[in-house]
C-alpha cells in the first residue's frame, strides 16, 4: 500500500485593524490595541500549535504578529508576496456603506458573482484567485508532512476554502471568516495521486 503523508495546516485571519470598518485589501495598515489582543488570544486556545514552520502574508497586519509569535515559540518564519490581500482598487480605504453607495452596480456585481466581477479598477477576481491558489498549493507541498500556520487575509482564507473544499468561487461571499478566526486543514498526500483535503475545524 502507497504511503501516506500528513500535512496539517491552520489560517490565521489577521485582528482589527486601526481606522474601523473599511476596504484595506493592499493598503498597509496596522493591527489595533484589540487585533493584537484578538490573535493572542486564539493562538492561546491552541497550546503550543505544533507549528514547524510559520507563513505570513507581508503586509503588517499580518507579518508582525507573525514574527512575534515566531520569536517566541522560536519557530521559522518566511513571508510570501503571493499571500497578500486583494487589491480593491477604489473601493481602498473605502467603508462597505461608501462603496456601496458609489459604486452601486459595481458593488451588486461583486456580491451576487464575486468569482467574475471585480472591484472598480482592482485586482481582477480570476487573478487574485489564481495566485492564492496556486501559492497555498505551493506552501502545502513544501512543507509536507509538517504542521505550518498561515498568517493571512479574509479574502485569502475564503479562496483558499472555496479551493481546497471544490466549492465554485463564487461561494466565497457566504464563507464567514471573523478576525482572528482559524480554519484548520489536513492534507493526505499520496504518490501517484493529488492531495486529498479534509477541514478539520472553522472558527
Amino acid at each position: 500500500m502507497a504511503k501516506v503523508t500528513t500535512t496539517h495546516i491552520d489560517l490565521l485571519r489577521h485582528g482589527a485593524c486601526e481606522g474601523g470598518e473599511i476596504f484595506r485589501g493592499s493598503t498597509d495598515v496596522a493591527l489595533s490595541e484589540l487585533g493584537w489582543q484578538q490573535m493572542r488570544d486564539k493562538v492561546a486556545t491552541m497550546g503550543d500549535g505544533g507549528w514547524d514552520n510559520i507563513v505570513s502574508s507581508p503586509l503588517q497586519r499580518c507579518q508582525r504578529f507573525a514574527e512575534m509569535l515566531a520569536a517566541e515559540r522560536k519557530t521559522p518564519l518566511a513571508v510570501r508576496e503571493d499571500l497578500r490581500e486583494m487589491h480593491f482598487g477604489e473601493w481602498e480605504g473605502l467603508a462597505h456603506d461608501v462603496a456601496r453607495q458609489r459604486f452601486p452596480q459595481e458593488w451588486a456585481d461583486f456580491w451576487e458573482s464575486p468569482a467574475e466581477a471585480s472591484p472598480p479598477n482592482g485586482e481582477a477576481m480570476p487573478d487574485f484567485c489564481q495566485r492564492i491558489t496556486t501559492e497555498l498549493d505551493t506552501v502545502a507541498d513544501e512543507h509536507k508532512g509538517q504542521s505550518v500556520l498561515l498568517v493571512v487575509h479574509g479574502a485569502v482564507i475564503r479562496v483558499m476554502i472555496c479551493h481546497w473544499l471544490g466549492m465554485p468561487m463564487g461561494a466565497m461571499t457566504r464563507l464567514g471568516v471573523p478576525y482572528a478566526g482559524l480554519t484548520r486543514f489536513t492534507v493526505y498526500h499520496q504518490d501517484g495521486k493529488a492531495p486529498w483535503v479534509q477541514l478539520a475545524s472553522h472558527y
